[in-house]
């Protein structure tokens, strides 16, 4: 038996305790919350049905309104045909209009509660009147008059001024026309009394303003309503109510919100009804209904009790159960628990005694803890004479280990890396030979000093430079030699238990490689030609400006004539006249703007917070400073000469495609200009013409590109020997919405200079693999002209590559055309891609061959598959004889240098014999076949596999 110590024992809730706590604080939080959406439930059906029940009060109380008032129109109209009433208004006798009612005031006081009677004759003269006059009814009678009198029809009108009364004028009429009115007013005391009925609530009815009569009662005068009770039912119990209320919330918020008051163990509900009528701005009426609502309030809470009781009785009987099933599993727990520590200390013969292993049937969880105790007892036991001999096979692994570490400090010291330990204050504890070789130091001056001292920090570091605590890029600088920049890998060592922390750090030269990633990173945003930068950096330059609210220009400059500077000096010429213009520009402006080198001849300067007049100037200070650059080579003399379109943004686009597509308008004005070499594009209305139809076409193209408007045709390039057809040309157009075809010639141009070009160039490759698969098993092959700009993609060789792999077209089926200009226009660039793409198992041809004799001298260095001569020269074979030299010379040169030669535009069968003879292999044109369609032209054609 082991003798381990006993570690300590500390206090410990039961797992039973645990289990009920746990269980108890769930459930209460349940019946919590039960209870709560109980009662919430309850309030908001309560809430709901109370709003119902006060919206039909209000209607039937405003019923009851309405109904008096016709009852005292109707009234009125029989007291205006009372006998006697017409003749007297009509001879205008007071006292013939007071004895036509004398008789029956008594009665209409009495049975219909009329509290006042007024006559007028036709002038708005008082004639009669009956009862106590109310203050301030008279002006709005005497408008009731001029409205009577002129349209004969009554009037009625309910007005609230001290107290609440209703009124109803009638016209009093005598042979058809109107001899007088008839006023007649009464309280509204009686609908008081009506709505107390229909509405089953107490009501008041409330005037605001002064009362009428001081003999009202101080008690019945709210001053925190402004307004006094002219009626109130059941006084004794509602009036002290009401007055509560007064304090608790103003007249229109309870007329949106009725209120709810508690007094003693009775709930009361405050609710008013607004009365509509003809009333002073200091005065209004309200009807108050005070609704006893204690048995409603009772209920929800006498429900809500008994959710909570029921919640809580829940809770104790499954506390209770829960407990019952638990407590016979958790003793024998309990016992395991008691049992375990003592096996930790080597106790098997205890644990043994202790535990029973369980027989039966069934085993439950505990069963298993059971038997697995006994189990790891005896295993337990059978591992501590195990460790005994491990301990004796260690000592013999321990001598191992020291032959192994003689090895690898062997290794360490002859590893061409530095390497070297540190501890846990940075300072180093162990060098390789390496390392103090490089650095011409002794180890002993080396161990103890701090790395950081050896081995400088990086001032600037880029984020992948450092990664976090792990790996740096340090500097040092080695006797003889420039800095050297280091990348160290930093690696904790394990320490055993109380040792400080060391750590291993391996560092490997990588100055080599990091000047490459700079030239690498200088490469994508430059010229390597002129050193200026390139397109994309200055379209991301355009775009931040952009992005900024200050307005700016864009110069657009084409040299003038550069073509014959390569044709008749060759292309080191002018590449060197290049060169030359982008010194000369950089040198005068470069400190003010961002100066590129579009490709070829073309240069683009960007001006920020500028406008055109300074564009202007700096067109001209550009146009001075050309004027003194000149090439001389031989006996020629190659001026500079530039073409400058000017583009200001916001005005002439917003985006980076739109302003340089307008500068490029202005360019082209410039060179049509005989008067000067710059244009600035609004300054001729045409040019804006021809920039928003350049804009329509970009925003076409790019509609079409986004709902696939264009369509492919194919036209066959045929060998002339035997007129066999196993070779197409892909042709691409647009679809109108009428469904007619648009040449490209109207769009092609517009998307070379807004960059679309790359896009179109993508869907036409898409699209001629997808059809290329179909029909390779037959030997046919397809040819897709590709633009100048797209030989200038870096992403071009993995687009194809990605594209022939997803699409399962055979590479050697797919011809690539490039035009003559652009290839010897930047030859390296388009003889690396050209590469690339044979690398990739695709043809190549070069498209419109014969322009300019000096391609002759790149024609070796290229690696194409055909070349396409110029239909320029084919059109006028027959009858042109120095059409035949050079077609003769270009068929000899491309026979010579193992290309195959195409001849285009072969439009009648008499330049077949002829082209033959010249050894031109394949020809093309409209005699030899048309553009089709490519679904119609390879329809009839079996399927591939």
């Amino acid at each position: 038996m082991s003798n381990l110590p006993i570690p300590y024992k500390p206090r410990h809730l039961s797992l039973t305790w645990r289990v009920i706590a746990l269980s108890s604080l769930l459930l209460l939080g349940l019946a919590s919350l039960f209870t709560y959406i109980s009662h919430f439930n309850l309030t908001s059906q309560f809430k709901e049905s109370r709003t119902a029940h006060l919206a039909r009060q209000e209607r039937e109380i405003r019923l009851a309104v309405n109904r008096s008032e016709e009852n005292l129109r109707q009234l009125a109209s029989l007291l205006a045909a009372s006998p006697g009433m017409g003749t007297a208004l009509a001879s205008n006798t007071p006292v013939l209009a007071a004895d036509a009612l004398n008789s029956q005031w008594p009665t209409l006081q009495l049975e219909a509660g009329i509290d006042e009677i007024l006559v007028f004759d036709a002038n708005g003269e008082r004639m009669a009147s009956w009862g106590a006059p109310q203050e301030g009814v008279f002006k709005p009678v005497s408008d009731w008059v001029r409205q009577v009198m002129y349209s004969e029809s009554p009037v009625t009108s309910l007005r609230c001024f001290q107290d609440c009364r209703q009124y109803a004028a009638v016209p009093v009429l005598v042979n058809a026309d109107s001899a007088g009115m008839v006023v007649v007013s009464r309280s509204l005391a009686d609908v008081t009394r009506q709505a107390q009925r229909v509405a089953d609530s107490d009501v008041a009815l409330l005037v605001t303003g002064q009362p009428a009569s001081s003999d009202l009662g101080e008690e019945r005068i709210l001053k925190a309503w402004n307004g006094h009770l002219e009626t109130l039912t059941h006084q004794a119990s509602t009036l002290p109510v009401l007055q509560a209320a007064a304090h608790r919330k103003s007249l229109p918020q309870l007329v949106s919100n009725p209120l709810v008051i508690q007094s003693g163990e009775v709930h009361h509900e405050i609710a008013a009804i607004p009365l509509d009528g003809d009333n002073p701005r200091q005065s209004s009426g309200y009807f108050l209904l005070v609704s006893d609502i204690t048995g409603q309030i009772g209920t929800i809470t006498q429900d809500t009790r008994t959710s909570l009781i029921i919640s809580l009785a829940g809770w104790i009987a499954a506390e209770l159960l829960l407990l019952a099933i638990l407590w016979r599993p958790m003793a024998r727990l309990r016992r395991l628990a008691d049992v375990l520590p003592s096996l930790a200390r080597g106790g098997y013969f205890q644990a043994r005694a202790a535990v029973a292993r369980p027989k039966g049937l069934f085993f439950d969880e505990i069963d298993v803890l059971d038997s697995t105790t006994l189990d790891l007892a005896t295993q337990l036991e059978s591992f501590e004479g195990e460790l005994r001999t491990r301990s004796e096979q260690l000592t013999l692994r321990v001598k191992e280990l020291a032959q192994e570490r003689d090895f690898v400090e062997g290794l360490l010291d002859t590893a061409r890396v530095f390497i070297l330990t540190q501890d846990d204050q940075g300072h180093i504890t162990m060098v390789n030979d390496y390392a103090l070789s490089m650095l011409a130091l002794s180890e002993a001056t080396l161990l103890g000093t701090p790395f950081d001292k050896v081995f400088l920090p990086r001032e600037a570091m880029s984020n992948a430079a450092s990664i976090g605590s792990h790996q740096d890029e340090r500097v040092v600088r080695l006797p003889g030699q420039s800095e050297r920049i280091i990348v160290w890998a930093h690696a904790a060592l394990p320490t055993r238990q109380n040792e400080k922390s060391t750590r291993i750090s391996v560092g490997l030269d990588i100055t080599e490689r990091k000047a490459a990633e700079a030239r690498l990173t200088w490469l994508a945003q430059h010229d390597p030609l002129t050193e200026l930068y390139n397109r994309r950096f200055f379209q991301e330059a355009l775009d931040r400006a952009l992005e900024k609210d200050s307005p700016g220009a864009v110069l657009f400059l084409d040299l003038d004539q550069f073509k014959e500077v390569n044709e008749l000096s060759g292309h080191h010429a002018g590449d060197s006249l290049l060169r030359t213009v982008a010194d000369a520009l950089h040198q005068e402006f470069g400190r003010d703007c961002v100066i590129a080198r579009l490709g070829g001849d073309e240069f683009s300067i960007l001006l920020q917070n500028a406008d055109a007049a300074r564009a202007i100037q700096l067109a001209k200070a550009i146009d001075r400073v050309l004027d003194n650059i000149g090439l001389t080579v031989g006996s020629r003399r190659h001026r500079a000469v530039a073409s400058i379109g000017i583009a200001l943004y916001p005005i002439h686009g917003d985006t980076p495609s739109d302003i340089m597509a307008s500068a490029d308008v202005a360019m082209y004005k410039a060179k049509e200009s005989g008067i000067q070499r710059w244009h600035l594009l609004e300054t001729i209305q045409h040019a804006k013409d021809e920039l928003q139809q350049r804009v329509y076409w970009v925003e076409r193209i790019r509609k079409a590109l986004r709902e696939d408007d264009f369509t492919l045709m194919v036209q066959p390039i045929v060998r002339l020997a035997d007129r066999d057809v196993r070779h197409y040309e892909v042709l691409l157009r647009m679809r109108n919405d009428d469904g007619s075809l648009v040449a490209p010639g109207s769009f092609i141009p517009i998307a070379e200079r807004s960059g679309q070009i790359i896009q179109l160039d993508r869907w036409v490759v898409r699209e001629s693999l997808k059809a290329l698969r179909s029909v390779q098993h037959l030997g046919i092959s397809l040819a897709v002209n590709l633009s100048g700009q797209s030989f200038h993609d870096d992403g071009l060789t993995r687009f194809l590559a990605d594209e022939l792999t997803a699409s399962g077209a055979d590479p050697h089926h797919l011809i690539l055309e490039i035009t003559e200009t652009a290839a010897v226009t930047d030859f390296a660039t388009a003889s690396g891609m050209m590469q690339g793409i044979r690398e990739l198992g695709c043809r190549t041809a070069l498209d419109d061959f014969g322009v300019g004799f000096s391609s002759f001298h790149y024609l070796s260095q290229l690696p194409v598959d055909y070349i396409k001569i110029d239909g320029s020269f084919i059109r006028n074979l027959a009858n042109n004889s120095d059409s035949r030299i050079i077609v003769k010379a270009i068929a000899d040169i491309a026979k010579g240098f193992g290309k195959q030669a195409i001849a285009e535009f072969v439009d009648q069968e008499t330049l077949i014999p002829l082209l033959q003879d010249y050894g031109i292999t394949y020809g093309q044109g409209f005699h030899l076949g048309r553009p089709t369609p490519m679904k119609t032209a390879f329809a009839n054609m079996p399927a591939g596999t």
